[in-house]
């Protein structure tokens, strides 16, 4: 019999497993539970959460367009009838708002009402400005999750909110209360919501069991200190049932509040020390180096770096609050790489002692070095085989040691990228 949801929870929070075996973008419940009376879980790559109010079904995010029939066929098993008459849309990514289409079908077939899609008035502009960079999101994607197939393309066509709204909104559907809260963390158009008369709590991706997903070096901003104070007005509402966007569902106010504080000092400790070099007229460079990271919080069992990095956060609280320029003039209009690269090589005597540096650096351990030689090796001669054969060996070993499944697979990807001779395969350069 398979494990149920709640029994790799208890696992997971006792230490008997860890987020490394049971990933929580990777772990699959795509049969559906009933994991509380009258609530669904569905887990995909996100979570898709559905309750029956008395007066039909509303769904906590709708999942991706891979899981939309099999939630369709999750949630009709559960409740074989009762229709769907709202959803509500977290944020605007991909793998949480294709689900209702199904739903959708049923109710036009009866002659019945559709399903209303609520969700932060922000989320419409972000499906235009997905429609208009279909191609760079394709593109990032490929890295990030190790996508190898031509047929991947992105999405072009959105299902649009229904009912859109700016800082609160509620809704009402049978016996429940739904109040919609907009924060900034992961998107600027989050949504988390309270249901009072069950003290349940849908944050979203405010929520994903691992190290907040507030760094992610090839998307948009992220906003890590109004993530923090989001997760800290949640947990003063004393929530017994968490629903998280990716991950899984944790039962009991001790609990929770646990989660969320910690969740927030993790964010806060990390924007006050960037913030506090930023005040001193640091640059980027020392603060990458500089800000600790609090290992106490890092072990905790829904805080481990398993999707996003610790500093790939610290970038996204420089830019957020410096902008792009890193504090070093040399970048601030710099010579193209190319230039930069022929001239390093040919100072270091050629290519083949570069190589040779980047051999006995690899020999050393020290690969973050490493890489560096030999990016610049094969920037400076592109067609040689020696050099691409050597970034792939060190890229390799970097992404074997990763936690960060985020950090892995782009790392990962220019290894295989170099066994084509290349350096990016996304952008076949």
């Amino acid at each position: 019999m398979a494990e149920s949801v709640l029994g790799l929870v208890e696992r997971l929070w006792s230490g008997e497993t860890s987020t490394l075996e049971a990933h929580p973008l990777q772990t699959r419940f795509t049969d559906g539970e009933e994991i509380a009376p009258d609530l669904h879980f569905y887990k995909g790559l996100a979570s898709a959460n559905t309750l029956d109010t008395g007066d039909g079904l509303v769904m906590l995010d709708t999942g991706s367009a891979q899981d939309t029939q099999p939630l369709h066929a999750a949630v009709r098993r559960w409740r074989p009838e009762t229709p769907l008459v709202a959803a509500v849309y977290s944020h605007h990514h991909v793998d949480h708002i294709f689900g209702t289409a199904p739903f959708e079908a049923e109710a036009r077939e009866r002659g019945a009402r559709q399903p209303l899609v609520y969700a932060h008035e922000l989320v419409g502009s972000a499906f235009d400005r997905y429609k208009k960079t279909g191609g760079w999101n394709r593109a990032i994607n490929v890295r990030q999750f190790a996508i190898y197939t031509d047929r991947f393309q992105w999405p072009a066509e959105f299902r649009y909110p229904d009912v859109s709204y700016t800082e609160r909104l509620t809704f009402r559907c049978g016996e429940l209360t739904f109040e919609l809260h907009h924060a900034r963390g992961e998107t600027d158009d989050a949504t988390w919501t309270w249901v009072p008369a069950r003290k349940l709590l849908a944050a979203g991706d405010l929520v994903i069991w691992a190290v907040p997903n507030a760094g992610n070096p090839q998307k948009v901003q992220r906003y890590a200190g109004e993530w923090a104070a989001a997760l800290r007005e949640m947990a003063g509402l004393g929530p017994e049932i968490l629903l998280a966007g990716h991950g899984f569902p944790l039962i009991g106010a001790a609990r929770i509040r646990e989660l969320l504080s910690d969740t927030a000092e993790l964010l806060e400790l990390l924007e006050g020390q960037v913030l506090a070099l930023m005040n001193a007229g640091a640059p980027l460079d020392r603060v990458l180096h500089e800000v600790e990271i609090p290992q106490r919080l890092l072990d905790k069992p829904y805080l481990k770096p398993v999707y996003d990095h610790p500093q790939f956060i610290l970038r996204n609280i420089w830019r957020l609050y410096g902008g792009w320029y890193d504090g070093e003039p040399d970048n601030l209009l710099p010579a193209p790489r190319a230039d930069q690269a022929r001239e390093w090589v040919a100072l270091a005597g050629g290519l083949d002692r570069v190589l040779d540096r980047v051999a006995a650096l690899k020999a050393e351990s020290n690969l973050r070095l490493a890489s560096h030689l030999v990016e610049f090796a094969v920037i400076a001669v592109p067609g040689s085989k020696e050099a691409h054969a050597l970034r792939q060996e060190v890229y390799t070993a970097r992404s074997a040691l990763a936690v960060s499944s985020m950090e892995r697979n782009i790392l990962n990807h220019a290894a295989l990228a170099s066994a084509q001779g290349k350096r990016d395969l996304a952008g076949n350069y």
